[in-house]
């Protein structure tokens, strides 16, 4: 009887254990009684997109944190196997993660605290920001105006110029967001955590003080790039347009690759400006969608504005979509230049 209690224990054990990491655990199940697949695996995610459409965020801010909940969603799914098979012993991977998560609810206004980044920012709303304080940083502004007036760049040129400033800026907001959510977990550690389990803690804390030095590095590289860029104008030779892909180019060029693998991966980066530059096209479609719903709502024409939010839901999915296939390749080309440049540094 004893031995049969046991293996029903055991079983039951397993069973559990199974069940938390299973495909049915993690796939998409009904959500209510309307039976509708919810939108993403993880409960804490879908509770946090369904809390974002009850916001007043822009379609396009909307459209951003939905790429990001997928891009987390992706590597807390990863990281379960990896925890399944006993790799993350010190917690590193989780803890980042946590961070990660931490970081998308404070980015959007969703962790209690006030957002202090305008809701609608977009490129659309940009003519709306009073003149001469438009990133919120005394020395963008200053740098900015003294570009703009220097008459070195065309209007092309000086909207090129204005998207690598309103990177830098978002740059820095991320950062503060990032130290700030580090200096809370430390506050928790030190007044929950004993001093065995704080040592166990120790290179967690050493990895998020290491991730916040080269995010600092990487904004003064930046900065120093933006006063280059002021003062000398775009040269000829220029390789890229898009901020996010003229940083990873960057990256690229300090991490001692060979003129090979530079070369292969300039082409694989014009690939990817090609895809920053189509999101970025069906963001602003997708915002002038909206704008022409909220239009057609107020006439109150139901057949219309029928119409109007079907292409409008359609537009938004796509965007979605693109968002995330965006980011997941910014990702993966971050990870190649910093793997291929410590190879580098090792030989």
């Amino acid at each position: 009887m004893k031995l049969q209690c046991l293996v029903v224990a055991l079983c039951f054990g397993l069973g559990v254990m199974a069940g938390k990491y299973s495909r049915e655990f993690n796939e998409p199940k009904p959500s209510g009684s309307d039976g509708q697949s919810v939108e993403f695996r993880i409960a804490k995610l879908s509770q946090v997109w369904e809390k974002a459409k009850r916001m007043q965020l822009s379609p396009v801010r909307q459209a951003e944190l939905h790429s990001d909940l997928k891009i987390q969603e992706k590597d807390e799914l990863q990281w379960k196997k990896l925890k399944v098979e006993g790799l993350d012993e010190n917690g590193e991977k989780e803890a980042q993660l946590r961070r990660n998560f931490n970081v998308i609810l404070a980015k959007y206004g969703m962790d209690g605290k006030r957002d202090t980044r305008s809701l609608e920012s977009n490129s659309l709303k940009d003519h709306d920001t009073k003149e001469g304080d438009i990133f919120d940083d005394p020395r963008l502004d200053k740098l900015w105006n003294k570009a703009k007036s220097s008459g070195k760049f065309s209007n092309e040129e000086l909207l090129s110029l204005k998207r690598e400033f309103q990177h830098h800026k978002d740059k820095i907001h991320e950062y503060t967001i990032l130290m700030d959510t580090v200096s809370r977990t430390e506050e928790i550690h030190k007044n929950v955590i004993s001093p065995l389990e704080g040592d166990a803690k120790e290179p967690v804390l050493h990895q998020k003080h290491t991730d916040l030095k080269q995010k600092m590095r990487d904004l003064n590289q930046g900065f120093e790039r933006l006063r280059k860029l002021s003062h000398e104008g775009f040269t000829e030779d220029s390789e890229f347009r898009e901020p996010r892909v003229i940083e990873l180019w960057e990256a690229a060029k300090r991490a001692n690759l060979s003129e090979d693998e530079l070369d292969s991966l300039k082409e694989e980066l014009r690939h990817f400006e090609t895809k920053v530059e189509k999101h970025s096209h069906y963001q602003e479609q997708l915002e002038l969608s909206h704008q022409k719903l909220l239009h057609v709502e107020s006439l109150g024409d139901k057949e219309h504005i029928k119409r109007n939010q079907e292409k409008y839901n359609t537009l938004a999915e796509k965007t979605r979509e693109m968002g995330y296939k965006m980011k997941k390749h910014m990702q993966d080309l971050s990870n190649k230049i910093s793997r291929e440049g410590l190879e580098h540094n090792e030989l």
